[in-house]
């Protein structure tokens, strides 16, 4: 069977983030990555996965395919991609992540972590710390997501500030990492080059959107059978001819 090539972006944060632009509603996300001809996206807000749902209720009728996730952040500061099957998954996940946040109903972010609906409108604020780490080690981290039966990333490895080398100096090789994601300042075509110890891994580039402009910045060419997220483990993981290019929207 011929594999069909899909147009991905999997690191956009929701108004829920409170690092990010407040337009960044669930109905404006799907209509900006419908203008730039994305097929697929995912949500990965800090610490939470409450905005994934209504992104996916708005984009039900679209062409636009919406992988539920998150953005982790360990005890050592390193940031990791969390993608799950379903929002039943994710939401195990989140349970979890919440019972290792600190929750402050007067923490000074709180009016920035706006949780929506699929209306695009205000259903109320996160009460936890989402800017924070957890106490959650990496190690820890990787095998919550790989017992929910999601995919575990470590995120734009090429930064100082919560990137795994930036923080402990290299990836260990006994965290099961199922890809690496670079952000946009670096190139994907010069990786091979940058990072010749970790060829085996299959390396992605997402926009990490924090506003609309953002969205689809940079974006993989995942090809594959279908757009869905067991194709993304085997693009991940190079099976079934299953694989992932990228590069930016130029």
């Amino acid at each position: 069977m011929k594999l069909k090539e899909f147009k991905a972006d999997l690191h956009i944060h929701t108004c829920l983030s409170p690092c990010s632009d407040l337009t960044m509603s669930p109905g404006n996300i799907v209509s900006a990555a419908l203008e730039k001809g994305l097929d697929i996206i995912a949500v990965t807000d800090h610490n939470s996965g409450e905005n994934a749902d209504p992104v996916m209720q708005i984009a039900h009728d679209t062409p636009l395919i919406v992988i539920p996730g998150m953005e982790v952040t360990s005890r050592e500061e390193v940031h990791v991609l969390a993608f799950f099957r379903s929002i039943e998954f994710l939401g195990f996940f989140q349970k979890e992540i919440y019972s290792h946040l600190i929750r402050d109903p007067s923490n000074p972010y709180r009016d920035d972590q706006i949780i929506a609906n699929a209306l695009d409108e205000v259903e109320g604020f996160c009460d936890y710390l989402l800017i924070g780490s957890t106490d959650l080690s990496l190690r820890q981290i990787v095998r919550l997501i790989g017992q929910n039966e999601g995919l575990a990333v470590a995120a734009h490895i090429d930064r100082q500030a919560f990137g795994i080398i930036g923080q402990l100096g290299f990836i260990p090789a006994n965290i099961p990492f199922d890809a690496l994601e670079v952000s946009y300042r670096t190139p994907i075509g010069t990786v091979d080059e940058v990072y010749p110890q970790y060829a085996d891994y299959t390396f992605i580039t997402d926009s990490d959107a924090h506003n609309l402009e953002e969205i689809g910045r940079v974006f993989n060419r995942f090809h594959m059978n279908r757009p869905d997220f067991d194709n993304l483990r085997l693009a991940f993981h190079r099976r079934e001819g299953c694989h992932v290019g990228a590069e930016t929207d130029s």
